[in-house]
């Protein structure tokens, strides 16, 4: 039962970062000290999970931590440290979202049985 609260406690605090970060389009709008703060934390918590977790769940927070990044990279610019960090959840191969507003992926509670 651990295994399902770790993998949904990483999960939600990815997601509220990147709800957090959209449509911000100055860094005054954004509490930085928080954010890096933030990021550390989704760094090191991704790292701790198995990489048999990571694999399963990679293509969401591929699209999470993407849609965060086209969101702050305009801001913050390539090189911030929090970019860095949302850079090493990603999966080397995959294209980043086209934009923050890129939701591509049928949720599946709306699939058919």
């Amino acid at each position: 039962m651990e295994d399902y609260l770790i993998i949904f406690e990483f999960a939600a605090s990815l997601g509220a970062f990147e709800g957090y970060v959209y449509g911000k389009q100055k860094a005054q709008q954004l509490n930085l000290e928080a954010l890096e703060n933030w990021s550390a934390n989704i760094e090191k918590a991704y790292a701790h999970l198995d990489k048999e977790v990571q694999r399963a769940i990679q293509d969401p927070c591929h699209q999470t931590a993407g849609r965060a990044l086209r969101s702050l990279e305009p801001v913050l610019g390539k090189d911030h440290l929090i970019i860095q960090r949302l850079y090493n959840l990603l999966a080397d191969k995959e294209p980043l979202p086209e934009s923050a507003d890129a939701f591509n992926k049928k949720k599946w509670f709306n699939r058919e049985p």
